[in-house]
Parts: C-alpha cells; structure tokens; sequence
C-alpha cells in the first residue's frame, strides 16, 4: 500500500520550522470574525512570511474590533451597497484570503474573491454540496489562482507519520479502521451548528475529519450506509457511518453533537494495528502493535510528536509555498479530493434526509 497523496515539503527531514519564511510575505485578508478566525489569525501571526492586512465582516465595528485585537491594517464591513467582504475583494494589496465563515457561505465567498484574483484557503468543510466544489474548481482554474480545502490534519507530522506507518506495511493490510469526533455541543439553537439556512450539523462540520482517515487510506468505498438522528430543524446531530470496501474490508465513523468520545483513529492490519490521537484531528500521540512486537515485547510502541503554536501552521506553510511557487492547487490537498469528499457527504445526507437551502438552488 503506497501513499494516496504526497507528504508537505515542510515535513521533510532536515527542513526549517514551518514558521521560517520560505520567500516573499503574502498579505493576508481573513473573512468572519468568529473563533476560527481568531484562532488563524493568531497562527498566521507566527509566521516570518505573513503579513495580517486586512479582516471582513457583516458590520465595521466587528471588523475594527477584530483588527485592533489581532493587529490588522484594514477592517471591512458594510459600507453603502458594497458588502464588507465586497471591499476586502477590491484591496488590491490582499493576496490571500482564508475564509471562516459559516459553511453556507462558503462557496458564494470563494467564488468572489477568486474571481477577484485573490487566493484562497477556504474553511471546511470546502462547500455544502459537491456541484458548489465543482464549481469553485472551475472558477479557480479559470482565473489562475490558488485554492484549497483547510483540512489542517493533512499536513501535520503526526497524521503523516500514520499514512507512513501504513504505506510501509507496518500493520500489513489494512483490514478496518474506526474513527469517532464527538462533542456535546452547547450552543444555541440559532447557532451555525444547529442551524439549518447556514448549513449545520454534525457530517459538515465533524465529518471531513473522520472521512479523512479511510479515504486517505483506502480509497473511494464501493458503498456507504449511514444512519443518524436529526433535530427538529432537520439538521443531523449525530450520524454512525459504514464505508464498504473490496474482500470485506471497512471503516466505521461515528461524528456526534450530542456526547462525549474518544476522538480516536484505530486501524487494524494483517500484522498488527496502531491507534492514534489525542483526537482524529490533531494527531501527536500514535500506538503500534505489529506482530514482531507481539512476539518480542509486550509492550507497544508509543510515538509522540511535537506540535507548533495550535497545529495549523503547516497547513498555513503549505498554502504560503505553493502561492510563493505559483502553483494553483496543493499535492497534497488536490481540489479533486475536495470534491470527492463532498460527493461522499451528498450521499450520506441523503440517507440521513438532511436538506440544505443548498440543495435547491
């Protein structure tokens, strides 16, 4: 079993810190002023080669409040017709943008700011529907410019250490693997988690780190069987998930709003498994048990990784590389495998009967 996608250049052996600038500063304008943002606003700031410019949102006084604590140049909200993200759009000194918006907006946003020839790392999960991905992938290759899904996992050296670990045939064949990402959400009902018109729910916000694990590992299923719980507003609160593939191999993933779980990754080979966490989404904690080591000892091998500031700095590496190279996609996070992954969420909805505005436009 090989790789599916190539490990970040920032990984490799003997390379700098992922904050060490790799060549000319980018500007960065972020859109929403939520907690995401904030917490990319902060991890930008680590960075040699990032310059904070610019912040929209909906009202100028949470852009200027935004900017103030974050020390950005530019704060945009609504001024006349134009829309905050409108004005952030037409600065042209904004090179990039990284969208933390609500994902019913995603696709709407990346689409102005591509056209606007911005760059863009947008939040996952990448869009609501797979025709909305599809259609970013258009657009950003038609204007020439950079785009990318933010799954964050993908280029930390923990989760490349599993793929690695498997590619080597350090468990053998893979045979299953599990992964939960659970939490008991307090929010509101009118919270973007709850909330229906901006597209919540468990399998767009937990789902993209779970589905990870078996797409980057086994592939595209041959079929997929979900079941789940909705909420009054027909959002899912809570789905278990079976992905089947050839010869009886499968991944069981269960995302949840509504308890408390592990967050844990397990998957089991031919000779041997490993387990790795402390959560699906921020890997610096793995266990292997191969069969040699059954034999030998009985104790597992427990590997630990470091992290830098919150973990998504490598992400934000790879996005400033690939910009400073001129590339228009990452290897490692191709927009195909976006589109992939929303094709699987299509799917799962369905089954579960959650509907989105999305879905009718």
């Amino acid at each position: 079993m090989s790789r599916r996608f190539p490990a970040p250049p920032s990984l490799a052996p003997g390379t700098p810190s992922p904050t060490q600038a790799t060549g000319e500063p980018l500007r960065w304008g972020i859109v929403s002023t939520g907690s995401i943002a904030g917490t990319m606003a902060r991890e930008l700031a680590l960075l040699e080669d990032a310059v904070l410019h610019a912040v929209s949102s909906r009202a100028q006084a949470s852009a200027d409040t935004f900017a103030a604590e974050h020390g950005i140049a530019r704060g945009y909200g609504a001024v006349d017709d134009l829309s905050g993200l409108e004005r952030m759009a037409a600065d042209p000194d904004v090179d990039v943008a990284y969208i933390g918006s609500p994902h019913s907006e995603h696709a709407a946003d990346a689409e102005l700011l591509l056209a606007a020839g911005k760059h863009v790392l947008c939040e996952k999960a990448f869009t609501v529907t797979a025709a909305q991905a599809r259609r970013l992938t258009d657009v950003a290759r038609a204007s020439g410019v950079f785009l990318m899904e933010a799954v964050w996992t993908r280029f930390q050296p923990g989760a490349n250490r599993v793929w690695d670990l498997i590619a080597d045939g350090t468990i053998g064949q893979v045979r299953w693997l599990s992964a939960d990402l659970a939490f008991a959400a307090e929010q509101p009902p009118g919270h973007r988690l709850w909330n229906r018109e901006l597209a919540g729910g468990a399998l767009l916000d937990l789902g993209p780190y779970t589905t990870l694990w078996p797409l980057s590992i086994l592939g595209r299923p041959d079929a997929v069987t979900a079941s789940g719980a909705l909420t009054d507003q027909g959002v899912d609160a809570q789905e278990a998930v079976t992905l089947r593939y050839p010869d009886g191999v499968h991944a069981q993933l269960t995302n949840a709003l509504t308890s408390f779980g592990p967050r844990t990754l397990t998957v089991g080979g031919t000779e041997g498994w490993l387990q790795a966490g402390p959560s699906v989404t921020h890997i610096t904690e793995i266990t292997v048990a191969d069969r040699r080591m059954r034999q030998g000892r009985d104790e597992p091998v427990v590997e630990r990784f470091e992290t830098v500031g919150r973990g998504y700095v490598w992400q934000l590496r790879e996005v400033t590389r690939c910009i400073q190279q001129g590339l228009t996609e990452s290897p490692t996070m191709p927009l195909a495998d976006s589109v992939a992954s929303m094709e699987l969420y299509d799917g799962i909805r369905a089954q579960l009967g959650v509907r989105y505005p999305a879905d009718d436009a």
